[in-house]
């Protein structure tokens, strides 16, 4: 006798009867019926329904604390405090009875319950990694990637990420690509090794909170230290494909070995054990924890200083800020990675990073803990509200207004990642701060309270009160 199947893995939905079909099913043995229905079903020869006996209302749903507040006031809606979300907010929205999973509205309630300044179509913004295919290395448990494109994230022209994981002493195979490679160790240690067009060698050791950059058409290989190394790359292609990279394993296997035996002058069966197939990510051994071991003497030298590969940033203080923490790498530092300008962004509950958009570049964003919302303005009058969670890719196109608003009760900390030579924004308070009072209460009817406050310098950041629903109950958005 078979034994009871184990119970799936439940989201929470809704039950019962839908679109016609009331679970469970009969069982049968054989088939029974048949497929099609007949032609007295078509409308005008079926008999009439009952238009009463269906029922799609929802009785007595559970709203969340400032659901029922004005709409105009977007507050930020807990969905996590109910078993059953509902898409209300304010005097808008409706039940729904229909097939959902609620761990998705849960993740997204700024989505299913949009605030009323919502208007128009704003692209998508929001990529999570956890629904791109996990790659698998070679096999050994050897490590996976994972990858976010313009395939799955189209508004994501200038920019694509792939997350890596190595195991312990584990490589990256040797390799080069068509586009400038910029990365972020998130966990452990690994070794980098590469050769430029000018006969320089490189290695170095960077760790968790350090970066590294490969432009174009660099070998380079990566090599994870005993206890294994997860990083963050960032391409200089929206339409990069982690899958398309030029191998040295794939290069050797095709290219004929009377070839290869001529090039490096030795015998043919020198090569009688290459790798049939790509190596991609692959255990291997490991290596000396003396880096001195393995620096290779180039007639062109050993790059370092500006001409580094590397960037020791987990040594960087950070800028610290009422509302959190800023880090800030572009060229002006990093000089060999001339397009890439990136800030490392830690915001205290109930903070955000303030209004502001970039005036010469998309803004590529990657959330390694916490959980947030930003309202992206496209011109001339669109605007959309998304929501955020840790492994998570943001994209906010060129010169869109956005803001970027802490929703959780920890740290949030994200990757800010601009293709730019300098790091740059416009900061939509120190604007209004820097033009002519008359100008902005003739535009905007602001009181001049409000305009005498306004700082002349950019904060960065702006605190704000971590009850996010504090406005329903006649508190303060700020503190």
């Amino acid at each position: 006798m078979l034994a009871a199947g184990a119970p799936q893995m439940r989201y929470g939905e809704n039950t019962g009867p839908v679109g016609g079909v009331t679970p469970p099913v009969p069982t049968v043995t054989a088939p029974v019926g048949s497929l099609y229905g007949g032609s007295d079903l078509q409308g005008g020869n079926a008999k009439l329904p009952d238009v009463n006996s269906d029922d799609a209302e929802v009785k007595n749903p559970q709203l969340v604390n400032g659901q029922d507040a004005d709409a105009d006031l977007g507050l930020y809606l807990d969905f996590n405090s109910v078993e059953k979300p509902e898409p209300y907010r304010g005097d808008y929205g409706e039940g729904d009875s229909g097939p959902r999973t609620f761990e998705y509205e849960k993740l997204n309630p700024d989505l299913f319950a949009p605030p009323a300044t919502d208007f128009g179509s704003v692209p998508n913004a929001v990529w999570p990694l956890g629904l791109s295919h996990n790659r698998a290395g070679y096999k050994g448990k050897s490590g996976w990637a994972r990858q976010q494109n313009t395939a799955v994230l189209p508004n994501a022209k200038q920019m694509a990420g792939v997350d890596m994981k190595l195991a312990p002493n584990a490589y990256r195979e040797l390799h080069w690509h068509t586009a400038g490679e910029w990365a972020l160790v998130l966990k452990g240690c690994v070794r980098l090794a590469a050769i430029d067009d000018e006969s320089r060698s490189f290695t170095d050791d960077v760790c968790e909170g350090d970066v590294w950059f490969f432009p174009p058409g660099i070998p380079h290989s990566i090599q994870a230290f005993d206890k294994g190394v997860e990083f963050l790359l960032v391409f200089d292609q929206g339409d990069f494909d982690e899958n398309g990279t030029f191998l040295i394993s794939e290069m050797f296997a095709r290219t004929p070995r009377e070839v290869l035996s001529k090039n490096f002058h030795s015998d043919v069966d020198s090569f009688k054990d290459l790798p049939q197939d790509e190596l991609y990510i692959f255990n291997g051994t490991k290596q000396p924890h003396d880096i001195q071991q393995q620096n290779t003497t180039a007639p062109g030298g050993f790059l370092s200083g500006n001409s580094s590969y590397t960037y020791h940033s987990s040594q960087q203080k950070a800028y610290q800020v009422p509302g959190g923490s800023v880090k800030i790498l572009d060229p002006s530092t990093f000089p060999i990675a001339a397009m890439f300008s990136a800030a490392l962004v830690t915001i205290q509950p109930g903070a955000m990073r303030e209004m502001h958009w970039h005036p010469t570049s998309d803004e590529w964003d990657y959330f390694l803990q916490g959980s947030a919302r930003a309202t992206i303005y496209a011109a001339p009058q669109a605007g959309q509200t998304f929501d955020f969670t840790a492994g998570d890719v943001g994209y906010i196109s060129q010169a869109d207004a956005h803001y970027i608003e802490n929703t959780g009760t920890d740290d949030l900390i994200f990757l800010e990642v601009l293709q730019a030579p300098k790091f740059s924004d416009v900061s939509v308070a120190q604007w209004l701060a820097l033009t002519p009072k008359q100008t902005i209460v003739d535009h905007l009817h602001l009181p001049d309270k409000l305009l005498d406050s306004l700082p002349r310098e950019k904060t960065i950041l702006k605190t704000g009160n971590a009850n996010l629903t504090a406005l329903a109950g006649g508190g303060k958005a700020y503190i």
